[in-house]
């Protein structure tokens, strides 16, 4: 088996050794071909080496790690992002299905990265889940913003604007959109009650999410019944109502 070429971007010595001892000792498909301590260097190690996964560091005195990959153009490589910082929204990260490693990072969920990155990588899996990534920080508008879905067989990437709710279904959730398909996906609501909803969704049921954009009507009740473009109505929590009026006014 081929092993993966990585690279590992890094301001802080002591960071690049416990990550490259770490990778060296759990992830024996990885070979590490350089290290770099800014982003400087690191463009032009990437394009020196071409390796086909990155480690890199978010916060670096000389530029962050979205300053090198918003002047990069494609993205041709995997990412593994790295920080210790909490103010980079994980919904962020999620959203886009883009791999992240808090520091001190953890054995398990490195083990876990890598092995997501193989698969894509011997799946040939062609979507920069990077590129995502930094189309939705840059977005002006919430409902620009890109969400990648996990399917069985790969993924799906939809903008925001294009899903009308979200139903709980078990351990998945349905996807309704706007022009009235829909997917099943491999994560439970929880998940995206999380991830979206600082983008325009509210949770309004324990079975259903909502996009506000598409409210149309709210009917009173002890948690009333909210109703969506196309007629489509869904009945509200009693405790999820205050919350959900509170949003709409807000749209």
């Amino acid at each position: 088996m081929n092993k993966i070429t990585s690279i590992i971007v890094d301001d802080e010595k002591d960071s690049r050794e416990t990550l490259r001892n770490f990778i060296g000792k759990y992830c024996p498909q990885i070979s590490l071909i350089g290290e770099c301590e800014n982003i400087q260097e690191a463009k032009a190690t990437i394009l020196k080496l071409n390796p086909q996964l990155v480690f890199l560091d978010i916060e670096m005195p000389r530029g962050n790690a979205f300053d090198l990959l918003e002047e990069w153009g494609e993205i041709n490589f995997e990412i593994i992002f790295v920080t210790a910082f909490s103010q980079y929204a994980i919904q962020a990260f999620n959203l886009s299905a883009a791999h992240y490693l808090l520091k001190p990072v953890d054995i398990e969920e490195l083990e876990k990265a890598v092995n997501s990155v193989a698969t894509r990588i011997a799946q040939k899996d062609k979507i920069s889940h990077a590129q995502i990534l930094i189309d939705n920080i840059t977005a002006a508008k919430s409902q620009n913003r890109k969400l990648v879905l996990p399917l069985m067989e790969g993924f799906d990437v939809v903008k925001m604007s294009e899903v009308l709710y979200c139903e709980a279904q078990d351990n998945f959730t349905c996807f309704y959109f706007i022009n009235g398909k829909k997917s099943m996906i491999c994560r439970n609501l929880k998940f995206y009650e999380t991830a979206l909803s600082e983008f325009g969704f509210c949770r309004v049921h324990r079975s259903h999410i909502i996009n506000l954009e598409y409210v149309t009507r709210y009917l009173k009740g002890k948690g009333g019944t909210v109703v969506l473009e196309g007629g489509k109505e869904l009945m509200v929590s009693a405790n999820k109502k205050a919350e959900l009026i509170r949003r709409i006014s807000e749209v």
